[in-house]
């Protein structure tokens, strides 16, 4: 959320940075808004100084045997008005709040200008594409195929987008999960974390899903949601809070289910993993003071890309212009992975830093000394999505008579088992 006093103090460059996002200037309609909170308030307090002070010339009437009632009229008609600022007040705050709840971050500088995915930049490229002597399969093909991946039972049980993995498949994601966490845990400094899967309303408007995409959530029936991400979760381990710097960098982690609607998504990936209403992810949260941000973002990002070289998937690191970057992030890496089976690349992780928006959101703060409290800095991204290093790992292993060699780090995972062959 963007604070309205930053606004005041900057309205051209707040309207600068709303248009780069495609969004046309808000900040006269904002300001204008806040003058009338802001001349309400001035009103009731001095509404209020006025009562108090008909209220001391009543007391002195009264013993003085005076006629008060005059005075009495007069203090009568001030508690009308104040009481209706009472409620004008609030009102005022709330229809402000809900104007800057549904705004988007301001991006960073380095983002660069554009309207989608085909103006990301490409800053790294990291290994070749396999060369194969056959036609390489798609992952659902291979799966299929093997008897190890069912997507009639899934739509069975529950409809389309769903998965039901079986035997060696089954245990080759949970490998890919447990072997993700133990990288980022050993080597990277996250602390392994179990959270919760259902969460309330001020959970998801702290991290920015609510109010504006509940629409793309699953809400339970009393209420709470299904988290899209464990970012939801992790990241609000701080809400309310006012962390010391010296604990600062915290860093979690944590493998845990996702659901997402897909709502706009039809007839995109309709086959196969590549967009599931519910998919494991490895989830990476940082939080920092402001200097520290920009350099855990490069770390963070890092984190997930050792994963993917150690898994031996080759993979490109994407910056998103400002159409494709998310409406928390002021700046995201995208981690794309080769994806043989389709011939593209395919993204595997997100890691974004939102700066103070989210800690702004969910009052997340922290001290330096005896300084005053300010805001933390965020940041997220996929140490991986597993169901697509799944799918990665599927065509890139794959063989010609449709088994899958299992990648020397996955073994120890796996029983030292090195390929998988059909049932």
């Amino acid at each position: 959320m963007h604070d309205i006093k930053m606004i005041r103090e900057d309205a051209a460059g707040f309207d600068a940075g709303l248009v780069r996002r495609g969004i046309l200037p808000l900040s006269r309609e904002l300001l204008e808004l806040d003058e009338r909170r802001r001349a309400a308030l001035a009103r009731q307090q001095e509404l209020q100084a006025e009562r108090n002070a008909v209220s001391k010339k009543i007391g002195e009437a009264k013993r003085n045997k005076q006629d008060s009632a005059g005075l009495e009229a007069e203090g009568t008609r001030l508690r009308g008005e104040i009481e209706a600022l009472d409620a004008e007040g609030p009102r005022l705050d709330g229809l402000l709040r809900g104007m800057l709840a549904k705004i988007p971050n301001l991006l960073d500088a380095e983002v660069p200008d554009g309207k989608d995915e085909a103006q990301n930049k490409q800053e790294k490229l990291w290994g070749a594409p396999r060369e194969f002597s056959f036609t390489p399969k798609q992952h659902f093909e291979l799966g299929e195929a093997l008897g190890l991946m069912d997507f009639a039972g899934a739509a069975k049980l529950a409809g389309s987008r769903f998965t039901v993995l079986k035997g060696a498949l089954a245990r080759l994601e949970r490998a890919l999960g447990q072997f993700m966490l133990d990288t980022h845990t050993s080597e990277f400094g996250y602390s392994e974390t179990t959270v919760p899967l259902l969460v309330n309303d001020a959970t998801m408007f702290g991290t920015g899903q609510l109010p504006k995409f509940a629409e793309d959530l699953f809400q339970t029936t009393d209420g709470r949601w299904l988290i899209p991400t464990a970012e939801v979760s992790l990241t609000n381990l701080a809400a309310g809070e006012i962390l010391s710097a010296t604990n600062l960098p915290l860093r979690f982690t944590a493998l845990s289910s996702c659901f997402r609607s897909e709502a706009g998504s039809a007839g995109r990936d309709v086959r196969g993993m590549l967009r599931q209403h519910q998919f494991s992810k490895v989830e990476l949260v940082s939080i920092t003071t402001p200097e520290q941000s920009w350099e855990e973002h490069e770390r963070m990002t890092r984190a997930a890309e050792a994963v993917l070289e150690r898994l031996g998937l080759p993979y490109r690191r994407m910056l998103l212009c400002a159409g494709d970057t998310g409406f928390s992030a002021a700046k995201t890496y995208d981690l794309e992975v080769w994806m043989p089976g389709q011939g593209t690349y395919r993204e595997i992780s997100s890691c974004s830093n939102t700066l103070a928006f989210q800690a702004r959101r969910m009052n997340a703060r922290y001290r330096a000394g005896e300084a005053k409290p300010d805001f933390v800095h965020t940041l997220n991204g996929s140490g991986l999505a597993v169901g697509r290093a799944l799918i990665a790992v599927m065509e890139t292993y794959q063989n010609e008579d449709g088994s899958i060699k299992v990648p020397d780090v996955l073994r120890p995972y796996m029983d030292g088992l090195d390929k998988i062959i059909a049932v």
